[in-house]
């Protein structure tokens, strides 16, 4: 497989089939791609609206957690099972439009070794006031602590190479992190607008920060790692 698209959802047994054909639409003809759904301890029909389409689409996987732990272990566990090189990832409520997946795609490939990470960057937010005010704050104190560039770290619509992200310390939270861990390996960030649009049906499961004191302990442990990090040393094997 050339490309693996990770989608984690918890509970959107009815956004499932919009959202499979949507990413089909936009991949077909131009990767060889497969799609990892990583059911995060769905309670609803879920797994059975995915096992369905798993019986029309042959390169459909189903990754299933026992109970929910989180989108960062869900998103994980996705990348840990793709079979492809470069992985992508976009929400399961259908905010996040997979039309824009091949421009992450490009932007990978495009960018040789030096880029590491192609961020979506969203414009014309679909939240709640509330929320749109809550993420901002979160945003802004982050990059001032990490300065990692990046003005919108939530956008679920993101590209990577696989081996990238597996080097990444883990940690629950790290999804919100990526631009700043994936900076302190030394890889430059590819940034793509892509439009928002509101949630077909359901309510969020994930959010920015879940819990204030955990995203503060996150912000904390991230800054630390970044403050630890030292260059990595060139090995060779001696061989006689």
């Amino acid at each position: 497989m050339a490309v693996s698209i990770v989608v984690p959802v918890r509970n959107e047994a009815e956004n499932v089939a919009p959202l499979i054909a949507e990413i089909a639409a936009a991949l077909d003809g131009g990767w060889v791609y497969e799609i990892i759904y990583v059911n995060d301890g769905s309670t609803d029909a879920t797994a059975e609206r995915l096992a369905a389409a798993m019986q029309q689409r042959g390169n459909l996987r189903q990754i299933r957690h026992a109970t929910s732990s989180g989108q960062s272990a869900a998103v994980r566990s996705g990348v840990r099972a793709a079979r492809g090189a470069i992985v992508a990832t976009l929400d399961g409520d259908g905010q996040n439009d997979p039309v824009f997946l091949p421009d992450l795609i490009s932007a990978i490939e495009n960018g040789g070794d030096r880029v590491g990470l192609a961020a979506g960057q969203r414009i014309g937010r679909k939240d709640t006031g509330f929320k749109k005010i809550q993420s901002r704050i979160a945003n802004g104190v982050r990059n001032a602590i990490l300065r990692d560039g990046t003005r919108d770290t939530g956008c679920g619509l993101k590209a990577f190479r696989r081996e990238v992200f597996l080097a990444l310390p883990y940690f629950d939270g790290l999804h919100r992190f990526l631009p700043a861990l994936v900076r302190r390996e030394g890889y430059e960030i590819a940034y793509v607008e892509v439009i928002d649009r509101p949630r077909r049906s359901g309510v969020s499961n994930y959010g920015f920060f879940d819990r204030l004191w955990i995203g503060i302990m996150d912000l904390a442990g991230v800054w630390w790692l970044i403050r630890r990090k030292k260059s990595t040393p060139v090995a060779t094997e001696v061989t006689s």
